[in-house]
């Protein structure tokens, strides 16, 4: 049985360097619902519930163990931040995974997903039902068996040079695409990921963020994978997805800020979508040369002796600017195959399709 009955979907190792300036007990917050700032929260309260992950010791001491390397790279890397080696990319892209798999809000919307369906399908729900547990389960196991999914990626340091601070929330390792959101050949259809043009990215303090960006897609001038930015716009542009993904608060260092917070909520709160997924139902309606062919349906007015498939797509928020430093590359590609899976990046058409990829400009 797990000893620690507070358990968090964000760790305060990594919320430690947003908390007030001499003090790691307290944290200032602004929650969206009430667009108001709350100065001097208890940090121990932050982004957690009781037995989160339940209560197995095992998986407890697994989790720890991520959280403690972590910690550990993050305090020398906020004394020395003058390059980002190929081993501190490795440990911040594996606790990027990690931590953009756990979070109660992607366990919610994996609940919430699950349940539609359920209604649409008109399954039982004794039979169909999943919790915010068996969600959180399922994410860790993800995370197991998919550790190295971003490695391919590009990876550096943003060091903030100006005096607008990076912000961070309780949902804060922000998997977005700037090419994917932008490109007309792209409208409709969502992106993971596999997909081509991927940005993750993570705050680390204050003054620090971790970037990771597709090489094929965006250039990204560094110096030993590390680049100071000195624009506020640019810091603002970062800041933009906390607002964007968090669930409901996001974290901000010094009190004498939650003015600029505020306002940066309400000039970005418009970009904030309803729902974060869109289902589709879509029952079979022939087949032509051993093709199936569905078309979208109302489940309302299903056929419930008919074929049918459930499409579950994730919304992806798209901010009001993008940060100057991710460009598109003049000649950058992507692959894609003509099926759902839609635009890969080269590393991963072995894994998307058997079906031959092919390369067109980005």
């Amino acid at each position: 049985m797990a000893t620690n009955k507070n358990q968090h979907f964000v760790p305060r190792c990594y919320l430690r360097p947003f908390t007030m300036a001499g003090s790691e007990a307290a944290i200032n917050l602004y929650n969206l619902d009430r667009k108001s700032s709350i100065c001097n929260a208890p940090l121990k309260s932050q982004c957690s519930r009781d037995y989160f992950y339940g209560q197995n010791d095992t998986l407890e001491n697994a989790i720890q163990l991520v959280e403690s390397g972590y910690a550990s790279m993050l305090s020398r890397l906020l004394v020395n931040n003058k390059t980002l080696t190929n081993a501190d990319q490795t440990l911040l892209h594996t606790f990027w995974l990690f931590q953009h798999l756990r979070t109660e809000a992607a366990a919610k919307r994996a609940v919430q997903m699950s349940e539609q369906t359920r209604e649409i399908v008109g399954a039982e729900e004794v039979n169909f039902r999943l919790g915010i547990k068996d969600a959180v389960l399922i994410a860790v196991r993800a995370f197991a068996e998919n550790m190295s999914i971003v490695e391919d990626l590009k990876f550096c340091l943003i060091r903030n040079k100006s005096k607008y601070p990076f912000i961070t929330s309780d949902n804060p390792a922000i998997l977005t695409n700037r090419w994917h959101l932008q490109d007309k050949r792209t409208v409709g259809h969502s992106f993971g990921f596999n997909s081509s043009g991927a940005l993750v990215m993570l705050p680390l303090s204050p003054k620090l963020l971790f970037l990771g960006y597709d090489g094929d897609v965006y250039n990204v001038a560094h110096e030993n994978h590390v680049v100071d930015v000195k624009s506020a716009r640019d810091i603002i542009a970062f800041n933009q997805h906390q607002f964007l993904q968090c669930n409901a608060n996001v974290y901000f260092q010094r009190a004498e800020n939650s003015e600029i917070i505020h306002q940066a909520y309400l000039d970005i709160e418009s970009k904030r979508p309803d729902s974060r997924y869109k289902m589709t139902y879509a029952e079979l309606h022939g087949i032509e040369n051993g093709v199936e062919r569905y078309v979208s349906t109302n489940p309302k007015s299903r056929n419930k002796y008919k074929t049918a498939i459930v499409q579950a797509q994730t919304v992806h928020p798209q901010p009001k600017i993008w940060p100057s430093q991710i460009k598109i590359r003049p000649k950058g590609y992507v692959y894609c195959n003509g099926t759902a899976v839609g635009y890969v990046r080269e590393a991963k058409r072995s894994s998307s399709s058997h079906r031959p990829f092919r390369r067109e400009s980005a």
